[in-house]
């Protein structure tokens, strides 16, 4: 098989299946690891795809790419809501304490099945920094709401910035939800923007538990900013299934694999 051929079949697969890895496409071609990352090489100048560690993305989906998130909310809704629901099965019925709710749009889900729930207590309280999810529970009394304030980031409606780090230290919350871009056995959890990163990290440190949410697109990827390493979470919640690499890390790390 000629170079240009083989560069076209590994593009085609990368584009459909969103990521290849170095050792994969060389089994699969019947040839040299070195051969396949000189292809990667040329595919990249071409501006085809982007070389990661390990292997290749498409172009388009680089680690500073950020959905909207209007654009989240509509994307992998079934497994998002599954998700939800297996979530807050983890938080104990009747806790009269409180969680905080992060930005996402997977914790906003867990956010309104929580305040559903018949048996949530009168006195548990939600924290969030997301202005959506504050403004869908605006018309409940049970249970209570905390908005975090702080610089409002369009893009993901959620407050940033010192205030609202600030904020959220001030609180020891019995469980904190948190949504993520990336899980990735050694980058940890990683997101886009770096104001949003550090909301994470400082709701990471603050809560007793912290459960992720993620759907199966999120496994094994990286995202620009780290925030937090798989050491500091205690459960993660996904309809997908981790890679070997990653099911290794998360043992190691005593994290509780939930599947939805």
């Amino acid at each position: 098989m000629y170079a240009t051929e083989r560069q076209q079949r590994i593009a085609g697969i990368i584009t459909d299946e969103g990521r290849a890895s170095v050792t994969a496409l060389s089994t699969l071609f019947g040839v040299a690891q070195e051969t396949i990352r000189r292809d990667l090489d040329q595919l990249q100048a071409d501006g085809i795809l982007l070389r990661v560690h390990g292997g290749a993305v498409p172009a388009g989906r680089t680690s500073a790419a950020e959905p909207s998130l209007a654009a989240r909310e509509a994307t992998a809704t079934e497994a998002k809501e599954r998700i939800a629901a297996a979530a807050i099965d983890l938080i104990p019925r009747g806790l009269g304490g409180a969680v905080h709710i992060d930005a996402g749009s997977t914790a906003a889900r867990v956010a309104r099945l929580l305040a559903a729930r018949e048996e949530t207590n009168a006195s548990l309280t939600l924290i969030t920094n997301s202005i959506t999810t504050a403004a869908a529970l605006s018309h409940l009394t049970v249970p209570a709401v905390r908005v975090i304030g702080g610089r409002l980031r369009a893009l993901t409606a959620a407050a940033v910035g010192s205030g609202a780090i600030e904020q959220i230290a001030g609180f020891r919350p019995d469980v904190a939800i948190i949504g993520t871009n990336a899980v990735h056995p050694q980058f940890g959890l990683s997101t886009p923007d770096e104001a949003e990163a550090e909301v994470k990290r400082a709701a990471l440190a603050a809560a007793r538990r912290v459960i992720v949410v993620a759907d199966g697109s999120k496994l094994g990827e990286e995202s620009l900013v780290r925030f937090g390493g798989l050491e500091d979470i205690d459960a993660l919640v996904t309809d997908g299934e981790p890679g070997a690499d990653l099911r290794e890390a998360l043992r190691a790390a005593d994290v509780d694999l939930v599947r939805a």
